[in-house]
């Protein structure tokens, strides 16, 4: 088939645009102090009250002057230090030391660094002239009064924050965050510390799932690991969709006959849609709780990572009142070849590096839908699109770097 190998798998980025739209952005608001600000989402646009820097200031330590008299022998009349300013004003052939950030005296439009000087006493030679305007930093010229420094929908970064800072803004209005609930399933799935019995596995999805919403900075409301029993699955979904805002849960959404997730999400809320024309991860299941979005995850702890980041956290960025941009996405050339069959957009796990100038992409080894391993050491996705088949080494692939949701 042209696009999908099954009529009913939608395409990842109608899958995305159609969740896009059911979902609406958290309305509730609250100030948040700069400590607590980080990967906090603004809530309206943040405008600077002043000029940054406020004051014509140097850019170096040496000697401020008048260009146009740096070609004789000036006399040294005094200093302007960082926080300690020249009181007075430059005359003709005069000048004054000054160290980087201190404040521009009146009278001089130069700095001429002080490697460029020789002294002698209140003696100043300027060996090498600066030009009008060297190494000044003007008033306004980082941020202007009145100037939009972040706009709604940004979220803070660390410099982000020191910026804030810099602005005298002790505090910020934000969305408040979001609330997640995140379950796993299976009767197959043991905690880990626990022994584990034959035929068990240790319950990981739902640890790297939080580990991905921590980064998102958001509340989790971690439901546990929950067996495949339709009763404790449906008490945990009533819970979580009068509780959260989203429930993400890890098992249950396949076509097995103890796959009861899909069912009871019909039973209680709505399904948008089942299955996506993704790999690893085709049984994603997407729809509505009570109060709350619901993504079902695959159970296959590759297959769980990849959908969560690549399908579902795009959505919950939006519902977080966030405007993120579109990842970024590069070309390289296969340092060797792909496996693929026509029907499904392939997040392969890679490695991207430069070599000799050139982007190349290299796959990470197996990539089976249970294999984590492959995570290690990879940083990009190889992105192989549905329509296309087997990848030759030397062909050109679509990458995407992996972001600090995944790292």
């Amino acid at each position: 088939m042209a696009c999908c190998d099954e009529p009913q798998l939608i395409p990842v980025q109608d899958a995305i645009a159609r969740m896009q739209v059911a979902v609406q952005a958290v309305t509730d608001t609250e100030t948040v102090s700069l400590p607590e600000l980080l990967d906090r989402v603004t809530a309206e646009p943040v405008h600077a009250g002043f000029n940054v820097p406020g004051y014509d200031n140097s850019a170096m330590d040496g000697y401020a002057l008048r260009a146009e008299d740096a070609g004789q022998v000036l006399k040294l009349v005094g200093q302007s230090l960082a926080g300690h300013h020249f009181d007075g004003e430059l005359n003709a052939e005069q000048c004054v030391r000054i160290t980087t950030g201190a404040t521009i005296p009146a009278g001089a439009n130069a700095v001429v660094m002080q490697e460029n000087t020789e002294v002698d006493g209140d003696s100043v030679h300027v060996m090498k002239a600066p030009s009008t305007g060297e190494n000044i930093r003007r008033a306004g010229e980082d941020i202007t009064q009145g100037q939009e420094v972040f706009p709604s929908g940004y979220r803070f970064g660390p410099v982000d924050i020191a910026l804030l800072a810099s602005l005298g803004l002790a505090e910020a209005t934000v969305k408040r965050r979001l609330k997640v609930a995140v379950l796993s399933t299976g009767d197959e799935l043991t905690p880990p510390g626990q022994p584990l019995k034959d035929g068990h596995i240790y319950d990981s999805n739902r640890y790297g799932l939080i580990a991905i919403l921590q980064r998102l900075n958001v509340e989790v409301l971690d439901l546990g690991l929950i067996p495949d029993q339709p009763d404790q699955i449906r008490a945990a979904f009533e819970r979580a969709g009068a509780e959260a805002d989203a429930i993400i849960s890890s098992g249950g959404v396949s076509v097995g006959d103890a796959d009861y997730v899909k069912d009871i999400l019909g039973e209680l809320g709505e399904i948008g849609f089942w299955k996506v024309a993704i790999k690893p991860g085709k049984p994603f299941a997407f729809g509505h709780l009570g109060k709350a979005v619901f993504f079902g995850l695959p159970g296959n702890p590759v297959s769980s990572m990849v959908t969560l980041h690549q399908l579902a956290l795009p959505i919950l960025r939006t519902m977080a009142g966030e405007a993120p941009e579109p990842p970024l996405q590069l070309t390289a050339k296969a340092a060797s070849g792909y496996k693929k069959r026509p029907g499904r957009q392939d997040f392969q796990r890679a490695t991207l590096r430069c070599v000799d100038g050139e982007n190349q992409i290299d796959s990470n080894g197996a990539q089976g839908s249970g294999v984590l391993t492959s995570f290690l050491g990879a940083n990009a996705y190889a992105v192989l699109e549905a329509e296309r088949g087997k990848v030759e080494a030397g062909e050109p692939v679509t990458v995407i770097p992996f972001d600090r949701f995944i790292t």
